[in-house]
């Protein structure tokens, strides 16, 4: 099994996404977590983490046994020039989202106040999730639709005509129902969590959402390799219209797939994490850039005199 040997999680996604590393918001000695099992002994771990187009001519779209795609797979990042990862405004004009004067508070508050949730092991939930780089996999059935994420964490998405909870708990998945338009998979959701209570950031860049958060995403599988999701997020307390964001991923190879990761073992330095997610470059990315990621980086004893 091939195993990312860095600090954390977020931090193997963002600095071979971008070429940086982070100082503010690590679990600076978390395990060494699994990223997937994959067969190819020699593959390093941005093949794990990122995707490349596929060659050849494209493939049909599998389907269930009701005839709509089947979005089973295990689906990995395409990196796309110009489009930072983890900001949920990487769409927008200079990767800004558009908050209302509350909004920009309450970015405030997470950049200066709170530790990234999930530098703590806390669930970063949707949208979230979909920002990230990490990749995930999809179990699917004409009863519902399973999210598998690399947080050992899941989501549940009934395809069973139900109606929203009327008075749902907020959750950091929210309150899901799915249902089809064609081909298209509809992810309705609402009963969010909020970023006040200082455990939720919509992005991995510390932006906020709140509990007035209506999550709209649309899934399309265009074809047996490519997975792609129109999202639209309304969260009139936080932003002034309404946050649109798209992205595609790539069908991960035969053999690749998820693995445990126990997010809080032996995270030794959480106490000494600082809030914020640290610098956010003119690119919308996070981090802090360096030429090149050693070869083999330090273990944990090479931090704990800091």
């Amino acid at each position: 099994m091939n195993r990312i040997h860095l600090l954390a999680l977020p931090a193997v996604c963002f600095a071979l996404a971008t070429g940086g590393l982070f100082a503010a918001a690590l679990p600076a000695a978390a395990a060494s977590p699994p990223i997937a099992n994959n067969p190819a002994s020699d593959a390093t771990e941005a093949d794990l983490l990122f995707a490349k187009e596929p060659t050849g001519a494209p493939r049909p779209t599998p389907r269930l046994a009701d005839g709509h795609p089947d979005f089973t797979g295990f689906w990995k990042t395409l990196r796309v020039p110009g489009k930072p990862i983890g900001n949920l405004g990487r769409d927008e004009p200079g990767y800004e989202l558009p908050f209302t004067p509350e909004g920009k508070r309450a970015q405030e508050f997470n950049r200066s106040k709170t530790i990234d949730p999930e530098a703590l092991c806390i669930l970063g939930g949707i949208p979230r999730h979909n920002a990230s780089a990490l990749p995930f996999e999809v179990v699917a059935n004409p009863k519902r639709v399973v999210f598998l994420y690399l947080y050992t964490t899941y989501r549940i998405v009934p395809l069973d005509g139900r109606a929203h909870t009327e008075d749902p708990d907020p959750k950091y998945f929210g309150d899901e129902i799915g249902s089809w338009d064609g081909d298209t998979l509809v992810i309705d959701s609402i009963g969010f969590k909020d970023s006040k209570d200082g455990k939720l950031w919509i992005d991995e860049n510390g932006d906020p959402q709140s509990s007035d958060t209506h999550v709209i995403e649309r899934w399309t599988r265009t074809d047996a390799d490519h997975l792609h999701l129109d999202m639209t997020v309304i969260d009139p307390k936080y932003y002034t219209r309404p946050v649109h964001y798209g992205r595609t991923w790539i069908l991960g190879p035969p053999g690749q797939d998820e693995s445990e990761y126990a997010c809080s073992e032996n995270n030794v330095d959480a106490s000494h994490l600082g809030p914020g997610p640290g610098p956010i470059g003119p690119d919308g990315n996070r981090g802090y850039s360096v030429p090149n990621l050693p070869e083999n980086p330090p273990g944990p004893e090479a931090y704990q005199k800091h």
